[in-house]
């Protein structure tokens, strides 16, 4: 699949992410917040809980299912943009922070065939 396709397919996910995690009563904060360490796909709030998420999009599972595409060098990725995100932020409470991984799978067509929402991720 080209970088285009890739591209096409990792919005659509995202997408699908944001509506699901709206519907589960997320407030999305940021879309695709990038800084030197990396991207985050999703920060969103839900009561006092800060939640980074990272959103894999796939229409097979030939190579892995979506959620073992995170690896720990990801998550290391994950974890330095965190920290510089939070480095950003200018005083405010104390706030729980959490990684979750939503795995979405979706048909050649770009049909939503599942999603499944790993909170906790590590």
């Amino acid at each position: 699949m080209g970088k285009q396709k890739n591209k096409q397919k990792g919005e659509l996910g995202e997408g699908v992410a944001v509506n699901y995690l709206v519907k589960k009563g997320y407030r999305v904060l940021e879309r695709n917040y990038r800084c030197r360490y990396g991207e985050i796909d999703i920060i969103a709030k839900k009561n006092d809980n800060l939640i980074f998420v990272e959103v894999k999009t796939k229409t097979s599972d030939f190579f892995g299912a979506p959620e073992e595409m995170v690896d720990d060098c990801k998550l290391e990725k994950i974890n330095n943009t965190i920290d510089y995100f939070m480095g950003e932020r200018k005083g405010g409470d104390e706030i729980n922070i959490r990684v979750d991984v939503i795995a979405v799978k979706i048909d050649r067509r770009g049909r939503l065939e599942s999603i499944k929402h790993i909170e906790n991720f590590s």
